[in-house]
């Protein structure tokens, strides 16, 4: 097992070595299991938990940074590792605030245990249904978008369930990966990131006992606990993409280059500057909001980090667009990266809160209302 490296140093030895494969990996939708081999033996997937429990101890600042860096070589290994190091994050913080989560930090740092979540639906009104059995629940559901499924150690996910006396409640809960009934659908085939693993989780009369249920909270209804979710999940996400659009811009500036005497390249440039200089601004300002986990629990920020992440999407999707249009025809060819990149950074749309989503969510704030009051 390799001795734990700087992550700033770590990136300049593995990132080259990742981005080897990555148009292969991507033209045959194949998981990044070589690269998580390499993140597990430098202890990536600990890094963030505190050194008191056995981690790394690094800065979430510098995690993000770190994602955002590996991007340039492998957009899905970033992305994948980003739902990992959001879940660690917010047991970091809530560990922090005297409330659960050193056991799951021991655990991640006992062994790089793969943390995996599950999205799509289960923003607020869950999926599937669960039944109440003595001791816990049996649950029977299909999850969309496991990243990092195919190394998966422990599934976070949730379930709705129709309580006798609370009526519809949503029950959050975490179980190993390798209980009875926990299956992947191999589905993950898709326009970007495609070597992410985001397959299908299909749970097939799953027993989850009390012990291992987190969270029990209304459904459809807004609870605090997305407060240190969003918080803590979208600027790892986000740094991804704009490590993206970065990689993405330095093409286009590279073929640019070659055609100084063009007179309308010197405005290709002036506009991907400034398309790329916005992301990198609302993304530089969700980490500083997120304050290396060091922030209120409050609507307030949750709310002001999803209307960054509606800027750095659309910023990240105009600078490669903007680089294609820069790089000229030879930014057509798969050959020089762009499409792929391309391809990669329209799913930063799709993660919460999609634009219109937010957009209701953050009015609906301004008005005084609850953020989601009725079904969304």
């Amino acid at each position: 097992m390799a001795e734990f490296l700087d992550l700033q140093a770590l990136i300049q030895i593995i990132g080259p070595r990742f981005a080897e494969g990555a148009v292969e990996r991507d033209q045959g939708d194949v998981f990044v299991s070589k690269n998580y081999a390499a993140l597990k033996e430098h202890k990536v997937f600990s890094a963030l938990v505190p050194a008191g429990l056995g981690g790394g101890g690094v800065r979430y600042s510098s995690m993000c940074a770190f994602l955002r860096r590996l991007a340039h070589y492998c957009p899905s290994t970033a992305l994948a590792l980003s739902m990992h190091q959001h879940l660690v994050a917010a047991a970091v913080y809530h560990h922090r605030s005297g409330r659960p989560g050193q056991k799951l930090l021991e655990r991640v740092a006992a062994d790089e245990t793969v943390l995996i979540s599950t999205g799509a639906n289960d923003w607020m009104e869950s999926s599937s249904a669960a039944e109440r059995v003595d001791g816990g629940f049996r649950v029977s559901a299909r999850k969309p978008f496991g990243s990092g499924s195919p190394a998966g150690g422990i599934l976070a996910t949730s379930v709705p369930y129709c309580d006798p006396a609370e009526g519809w409640q949503v029950v959050h809960f975490a179980i190993q990966f390798a209980a009875p009934g926990i299956t992947l659908a191999n589905d993950w085939q898709t326009l970007g990131m495609r070597a992410t693993g985001s397959h299908t989780i299909v749970l097939e009369d799953v027993f989850v006992p009390d012990g291992a249920v987190a969270l029990r909270r209304a459904r459809g209804r807004y609870h605090p606990a997305w407060n240190v979710i969003l918080a803590v999940a979208m600027p790892l996400i986000m740094s991804v993409y704009a490590g993206v659009a970065e990689a993405a811009a330095a093409i286009g500036q590279d073929h640019a280059s070659k055609r100084k005497d063009d007179p309308v390249v010197p405005y290709l440039l002036g506009e991907l500057t400034n398309d790329l200089t916005a992301a990198q601004l609302a993304v530089d300002d969700m980490i500083r909001l997120a304050n290396d986990l060091d922030f209120a629990m409050t609507l307030e920020i949750a709310d002001a980090m999803l209307v960054r992440k509606t800027l750095v999407a659309g910023h990240v999707l105009a600078t490669v667009e903007k680089a294609m249009e820069t790089a000229g025809g030879a930014g057509f060819h798969r050959r020089n990266g762009l499409e792929r990149f391309l391809r990669d950074a329209h799913g930063a749309q799709f993660h919460p809160l999609p634009a219109k989503r937010q957009h209701r969510f953050t009015g609906r704030i301004a008005l005084g209302l609850d953020p989601i009051a009725d079904s969304i």
